[in-house]
């Protein structure tokens, strides 16, 4: 097998990144507003990604509008799942575990239905774009992981210009800082979390539509999904959105770098990322970015 190039990796480790981070910035959205660990989140992502398989894949619409009806679906999921489940929960019990024990059950109920209307079997869509990208055999990339690349990238852009310049951005930040005393200065706690919740699920549902023309969607990728992005905002720093980002590419990085390296030897290279994320979580608890709890 032949070495793959420097460039090459950085290259593969850039577009796992950008896919990454994106998973990471809805489910640190959702725990930085309301105290929440979404165990449904990679569910959420699956249905992303079925729902633009349904649209472009079956009914040929096109993908940008096969992909804004996933954001729409997964964002209107997510409020309604804030509003009649998280949100009566919250105020009702004053135990962490309630919510925890929630998610859980909406991960496995997301399951089920995903198992129940669209089968245990891989599904893939056309190519959004043919061609490959190659510079002297060195860097080899398909035409459509690029679009894709640079897509994810322009959303997290957009996303943080979003979060620093809106109204809305600006209350949910100050939510995230302190729901007490954003609150006493008018902002409506239960509006804005139950919109930070949507976004949350758009994005996973954004990027399960993005990653559908990549590498299909199936069943059984939304347990995974969430363990990564729970790696992913360990190593950032739970609830901080720069650390989600950072988490991301960290951990796309690590992966290119270990499938580059370890591919001969399989499923070692994820083994080697837990190893040395248990290490760094034993030195920083709290992540690089991310302030002690408690």
């Amino acid at each position: 097998m032949k070495d793959l190039s420097m460039e090459q990796i950085l290259a593969n480790g850039v577009y796992l990144g950008s896919q990454y981070a994106m998973i990471a910035l809805g489910l640190t959205l959702i725990f930085a507003l309301m105290n929440v660990l979404n165990f449904a989140h990679g569910q959420m992502y699956v249905i992303g990604g079925f729902i633009t398989y349904t649209f472009y894949g079956q009914l040929g619409v096109p993908f940008v509008l096969a992909l804004l009806m996933s954001c729409i679906t997964l964002a209107i999921l997510g409020a309604l799942i804030e509003r009649y489940l998280f949100n009566p929960v919250i105020k009702r019990s004053a135990r962490d575990e309630s919510t925890m024990l929630l998610a859980a059950g909406i991960a496995f109920l997301l399951d089920a239905l995903i198992l129940l209307i669209f089968g245990e079997k891989q599904h893939g869509v056309p190519k959004i774009i043919n061609g490959v990208f190659n510079y002297e055999f060195r860097l080899i990339i398909p035409y459509d992981r690029i679009l894709v690349c640079l897509m994810a990238i322009l959303s997290i852009a957009i996303f943080i210009c979003f979060m620093q310049f809106s109204k809305t951005g600006r209350a949910l930040r100050a939510l995230a800082q302190d729901r007490v005393a954003a609150q006493l200065m008018g902002v409506n706690v239960d509006r804005y979390s139950m919109i930070g919740f949507a976004l949350g699920a758009m994005l996973a549902g954004l990027v399960g539509g993005l990653l559908v023309t990549i590498t299909g969607i199936n069943l059984g990728m939304g347990g995974p999904t969430s363990v990564k992005a729970f790696m992913m905002v360990m190593i950032g720093g739970a609830g901080v959105i720069s650390g989600a980002i950072a988490g991301g590419f960290i951990l796309g990085m690590l992966e290119a770098v270990g499938l580059a390296v370890l591919s001969q030897y399989g499923d070692i290279t994820y083994l080697l990322i837990f190893v040395s994320l248990m290490i760094f979580l034993a030195i920083r608890p709290h992540g690089l970015m991310g302030k002690p709890w408690g």
